[in-house]
């Protein structure tokens, strides 16, 4: 991998690897999202209603706005339903909308989209494997440390991992049913990413259960064509 590294390197072509679908789709596509003031009565209504009527009532109001945003997101993504509802609400366009309008801009790079691929029961085995070790490494009392530092976090404790060990230490669910969630969501997270970039048809797949210097030829290849 060093030696794949310094080849690039040598070629000055910049390698960003990770991110979520999003977050490439806004880079390669020059997605750009305006600037949406905070408004704060207004979610504070929202939570209260998610807390009297149910989070499924916003996400339900959430679809009839945007029904393309809402499929990529979970039932249970608080967050996500809310912020879907607060643009449409502050602006008058919904996500979507937004989005479309602003892939019309011009792209100025040369890029080359790579995925890597699994077989989903070892990915399935490799995620819960994963879960396991933050466990182990201390996921549990990083949250409690955060949340006793900071104790308005909304935002940060919405995050993947974090809710769940929330709702374990707020005496809401056990701790197995907490670590069991939490496998739960990110399996169904590994999925949604899966089926976001099979959108793209300009994805190139590399299979994970290959050697990996396959992988880096295609790679390099894919990088010379």
């Amino acid at each position: 991998m060093k030696v794949f590294g310094e080849i690039l390197a040598k070629k000055k072509i910049p390698i960003i690897v990770g991110g979520t679908g999003l977050y490439v789709d806004a880079l390669i596509y020059g997605i750009e999202y305006p600037e949406i003031e905070f408004d704060e009565e207004y979610r504070k209504e929202l939570e209260k209603i998610a807390q009297e009527k149910g989070l499924v009532y916003l996400y339900e109001k959430a679809k009839q706005i945007d029904e393309e945003a809402v499929k990529k997101i979970s039932i249970n993504d608080k967050k996500r339903i809310i912020r879907i509802l607060e643009i449409y609400h502050k602006t008058g366009k919904n996500k979507t909308m937004q989005e479309k309008e602003s892939r019309q801009n011009e792209n100025p790079y040369d890029y080359k989209v790579f995925a890597l691929n699994m077989a989903r029961q070892l990915l399935y085995e490799r995620i819960n494997k994963r879960v396991d070790i933050m466990i182990q490494q201390g996921l549990i009392n990083e949250v409690k440390n955060i949340t006793t530092k900071y104790p308005k976090c909304p935002t940060a404790m919405q995050g993947l991992g974090y809710k769940e060990i929330k709702e374990y230490l707020d005496g809401i669910i056990s701790k197995e049913e907490a670590i069991e969630k939490i496998k739960q969501e990110t399996r169904r997270y590994a999925k949604r990413q899966l089926t976001w970039f099979r959108k793209n048809k300009q994805t190139i797949w590399l299979d994970a259960s290959l050697p990996k210097q396959n992988n880096i030829n295609i790679i390099l290849e894919g990088m010379n064509e």
